[in-house]
This record gives C-alpha cells, sequence and structure tokens, in this order.
C-alpha cells in the first residue's frame, strides 16, 4: 500500500525522527562523558510519536510533556543548540541551564515546559485548555504522558474536566510498556488503555506508534475535533523504549524486559521502518538518503559546539528566576 501523505511531509516526518534519534543518542554520550550532569531519559524507539503528533501542530499551539521529552520538544520545533546547552548547564539554554534534561521549556514555540512529576502535565494542559476557551482562540493543546501516569488522580480529574467543558485538548499516552521498571500489563487493568475515554465520554483509539503515518492521520482527526469546539480526545500511542528507564538502567532483569522482548521490538525500528517505505516509494533514494543524514547530523554537531562553547551561568545567578520578588 501507497503512503497516504504529500511527500515534502515524508520527507519532514523522516528528518524529524531521525534528528530525535541522533539527538538522543549523542545526549547518550555526552553523558557517558560526563558532560550532562544528572541522569537522561532518552526516547530512542519512541520518535514516530513525537514526529507524528507535532507535525499537526501550529507554533502557536501548546504542548505539555515529560522527563522523556527531547524528542517532543525537537519535534515541536526547539532549537537544537538552545536545548544542548540546556542538556549541559550552560546559561544559553532555553531554562539558563537551570532545568536541565527533565525540565525544558519554550514558551515562544508553545511548549510550556516538561514536568518530572508523573502525570504533572495533565492538569496542566486542562489549565492551558481553559485559556484558550476563555480567549476564544482556536489553538489546541496537546498534552504527553507515560502509560503509567494513567493511574494517577490527575489523568482521570482531566479528563474528566476536559471532557464536561469540552476543552481543546488531545491527550497522548506514549505507551512504552513500562512505567520505569513495572510492565503496563501488571499495572494497568483493561489491555487497552484509550478504553479509559469511555468513562469521560470522549473518543479514545488505540494505535501503532511505530508508524508515524498512522500517528499523523490520528492526530490530525483529534487536533481538527479539538479546534472545531468538540472537545478533547485520549490516542493511545503503543510503542517501546530501546533503553532503560534513565541512562544508569541497563533496562533487563528479572521481571523486567527479556532479550526475545528487546529484539521483537527492534525489528520494528520506527525510523528503520519509515526509512524503508520511503525507500519503496522512491520517495527518498540512495543519494537523498544520505544527504538528510548529513545534514542532520551536521545540526547535532554544531548543537554540541554551541553547548561546549556556552558559559556556565555565574555564581551569582544562582538564585534568579526561582523567586517571585515584588
Amino acid at each position: 500500500m501507497s503512503i497516504p501523505l504529500d511527500e515534502n511531509l515524508c520527507l519532514k516526518l523522516y528528518e524529524r525522527m531521525l534528528t530525535i534519534r541522533m539527538f538522543e543518542e549523542k545526549a547518550i554520550e555526552l553523558f557517558e562523558h560526563n558532560l550532562i550532569r544528572g541522569n537522561v531519559h532518552p526516547c530512542i524507539g519512541q520518535e514516530a510519536v513525537s514526529a507524528g503528533v507535532c507535525a499537526t501542530l501550529r507554533r502557536d499551539d501548546y504542548m505539555l510533556n515529560t522527563h522523556r521529552g527531547h524528542g517532543n520538544c525537537i519535534a515541536k520545533g526547539a532549537d537544537l543548540k538552545r536545548m544542548m546547552a540546556e542538556l549541559l548547564g550552560k546559561e544559553t539554554g532555553y531554562c539558563r541551564g537551570k532545568g536541565g534534561s527533565m525540565h525544558i521549556a519554550d514558551f515562544e514555540g508553545g511548549n510550556l515546559g516538561a514536568n518530572g512529576i508523573v502525570g504533572g502535565g495533565i492538569p496542566i494542559a486542562v489549565g492551558a485548555g481553559i485559556s484558550v476557551q476563555n480567549r476564544g482562540t482556536d489553538q489546541v493543546v496537546v498534552c504527553f504522558f507515560g502509560d503509567g501516569a494513567t493511574n494517577q488522580g490527575t489523568f482521570h480529574e482531566s479528563l474528566n474536566l476536559a471532557a464536561l467543558w469540552k476543552l481543546p485538548v488531545v491527550f497522548i499516552c506514549e505507551n512504552n510498556q513500562y512505567g520505569l521498571s513495572t510492565p503496563v500489563r501488571e499495572a494497568v487493568s483493561i489491555f487497552r488503555i484509550s478504553d479509559r475515554a469511555i468513562a469521560y465520554g470522549i473518543p479514545g483509539v488505540s494505535l501503532d506508534g511505530n508508524d508515524v503515518i498512522e500517528v499523523y492521520t490520528k492526530t490530525v482527526e483529534a487536533v481538527e475535533r479539538a479546534r472545531a469546539g468538540e472537545g478533547p480526545a485520549l490516542l493511545d500511542c503503543v510503542t517501546y523504549r530501546f533503553f532503560g528507564h534513565f541512562t544508569g538502567d541497563p533496562g533487563r532483569g528479572i521481571n523486567y524486559r527479556s532479550k526475545e522482548e528487546m529484539n521483537q521490538w527492534l525489528d520494528r525500528c520506527p525510523v528503520k521502518q519509515f526509512k524503508e517505505q520511503l525507500f519503496r516509494e522512491k520517495i527518498v533514494t540512495e543519494e537523498t538518503g544520505k544527504a538528510i543524514e548529513a545534514k542532520v547530523r551536521a545540526s547535532i554537531e554544531e548543537a554540541v559546539r554551541f553547548a561546549k562553547e556556552s558559559p556556565f551561568p555565574s555564581p551569582e545567578e544562582t538564585t534568579q528566576d526561582l523567586f517571585l520578588l515584588k
């Protein structure tokens, strides 16, 4: 079956997915060289969700993010140099080096910030949806969270209010099968997380989160519905993280992940799958494929150079931006 999307959009989606993959690989490398303090929570394996969802948004649409959110930031249009500088704790980063990997925000680009608390961004998304409704604009709010967050009270309270008030919020579950080391099958009482939408009378759909075309197509439907004032939807994007919970987690062990399971998902790598599709459809050739990879690699290296050359915040700025002083 041929790809039902515009060629330029396909190329954009592929480039975004490749950028996310290479950015995360570089972040892991920098962490291993002690250039990034604290842990990194890689989203490698989940690129199709980030790229597919954010390709449906306008710059003035809002996004709420998670601790595993570099891919979503990139897909929403964040500057790689400022992102990398933030990871390295530099003054030129999005949060002037004080937020780090888990707390990147870009208000100008509609990114209202990541949250290290599981489910912490969901009620904030509802608040953003209320602001859109009160101002009478046609903006949409997209909220990313993991499968573990769907067991939080904030998830249920937020979906209830969003449904009750028909808020323009699209709830995106990045269902990567594990809440830290707990399998979703041992933590959630239903087979499909999307079935939880039934309780609130809103659309809910589970989809292949490794298929960027399916993610994009289903998100378009939810975004258009929200933009038209018809209320929220819940998308359960079933995917898999190829690495452990964070850079210090090997991702294996008793009652965790077997080698067989990991290999099955590695065979369904979203970047590899989409690249092969594009080659079959002759949207990407060997020459253009290499050109895209070279372009992305150069942009990552430029971001690293910028971050390394940027200064750390001065000691005098320790409490700046932390307190509201009158």
